[in-house]
């Protein structure tokens, strides 16, 4: 069985996604569906979104996989089902990036389904201190090892609203819109995820 995280330092540093990316104004989000309801009329119209999220759906992916040919393969696959589901796309008050994400995810799944491996998941030190200042534990490196160690046997649906709300900082919303799920089950989910850790990590501290 192949473990489910890979604590892997340089493939975050180079694939790093800042809070500011995922910040979209209401005005750009409107200006944006005016884009899509163009392509969706016009195929051709699409590039601008293909260029504007090439990077962004390809790191991604390039952090679920580690494999730079990989995460191009799948990105290809990704934007190919855009265009050819962007009839049936529909604005939901979010970015346009979190349908493209949801797609990518399930591609994502898809391969190492078929494959037979689990997936990657990157992580970094600070990934895991914001998870402890939740959970308001102890933030030490036996602690966070420890935790690192949990994370590795949760289930695949909980291992992802942890790596997306925690390891790359997304809002509620956007991680709802990825999943296919309400905004306020997405909160209940996490922070009952974030309560089984913290119970469990206890545990664990009694017993040393």
């Amino acid at each position: 069985m192949f473990s489910n995280l890979q604590i892997n330092r340089t493939l975050v540093k180079n694939v790093r996604m800042s809070v500011s990316d995922k910040t979209v104004s209401t005005d750009d989000m409107q200006a944006e569906w005016r884009e899509i309801q163009a392509a969706q009329q016009n195929p051709a119209r699409f590039r601008p979104l293909y260029d504007r999220y090439y990077e962004p759906i390809f790191r991604f992916i390039f952090r679920r996989t580690a494999s730079e040919e990989l995460a191009a393969d799948i990105c290809s696959q990704v934007f190919l089902k855009a265009l050819q589901r962007l009839e049936k796309y529909q604005f939901k008050g979010v970015p346009f990036s979190a349908w493209l994400y949801r797609i990518a995810s399930n591609e994502v799944a898809q391969h190492f389904r078929q494959v037979q491996k689990n997936r990657v998941v990157s992580i970094e030190d600070t990934n895991v201190t914001d998870m402890m200042d939740e959970m308001e534990e102890l933030d030490t490196e036996l602690h966070r090892n420890q935790l690192i160690q949990l994370l590795d046997d949760l289930k695949e649906t909980d291992l992802q609203l942890i790596e997306l709300r925690f390891f790359e900082q997304r809002p509620f919303k956007e991680i709802a819109e990825i999943l296919d799920i309400t905004e306020s089950n997405a909160k209940v989910k996490t922070y009952r995820i974030l309560e089984r850790l913290k119970k469990k990590l206890t545990k664990t501290m009694r017993n040393e």
